[in-house]
C-alpha cells in the first residue's frame, strides 16, 4: 500500500491547467473558438532544460501547443509529433481527450519527492537553470490520467 498524505501536503492543490490532446490543433482551435472558448495563444517555449528525462527530446521539442486563459484555469490543447512521447502514445492508445491536469507547486524538487514519497513513479521531467520546471507521474491507472505538477 502507498503513503498517505494530507490533503494540505499534497503537490496537487492549485489546478494551473487542464491539456487535452488533439490530432489537428488548428481544427481544435476553430472548434473552440466557435463555442466562445479563445482566445489562443501558442504556449511559451522558455529556456531550455537542463535535466531532461523523457522519451524523445524532439518529440518533446516537436509538440505544438495552443493555450487559453480562462477565468479559472487555463485550457491547452496539444498535437504530438510522430516522435515517442506519452502524449503521442496516448492519441495512438486512446485517441483525442484530456491528457493531465496540471498543478502548481513552489518547490519543484521537493514536490517531486513527495510524489515519489507517496509511490508514483515518473514519466517524465524537466528542469531549467533557474528551477522551474515539470513532472508528469504515473497516475493514469489510479486517477483516469496523468497528474502534473509544474513551477513557472
Amino acid at each position: 500500500m502507498q503513503n498517505v498524505v494530507s490533503p494540505a501536503e499534497s503537490p496537487f492543490r492549485r489546478l494551473h491547467h487542464v491539456c487535452v490532446i488533439v490530432r489537428d490543433l488548428e481544427k481544435a482551435v476553430e472548434y473552440y473558438e466557435s463555442i466562445g472558448i479563445g482566445p489562443w495563444f501558442d504556449y511559451p517555449k522558455s529556456s531550455p532544460y537542463v535535466e531532461l528525462e523523457v522519451p524523445s527530446p524532439e518529440g518533446t521539442k516537436a509538440m505544438r501547443y495552443k493555450c487559453c486563459d480562462l477565468e479559472n484555469f487555463q485550457l491547452q490543447l496539444c498535437e504530438p509529433s510522430e516522435h515517442d512521447t506519452p502524449q503521442r502514445r496516448f492519441l495512438d492508445e486512446r485517441g483525442e481527450g484530456l491528457f493531465h491536469l496540471g498543478f502548481d507547486v513552489d518547490d519543484l524538487p521537493a514536490a517531486v519527492q513527495k510524489g515519489r514519497d507517496l509511490g508514483l513513479g515518473v514519466v517524465s521531467r524537466g528542469v531549467r537553470k533557474n528551477g522551474t520546471g515539470f513532472c508528469y507521474f504515473d497516475t493514469t491507472a489510479g486517477a483516469g490520467t496523468t497528474l502534473e505538477i509544474r513551477k513557472s
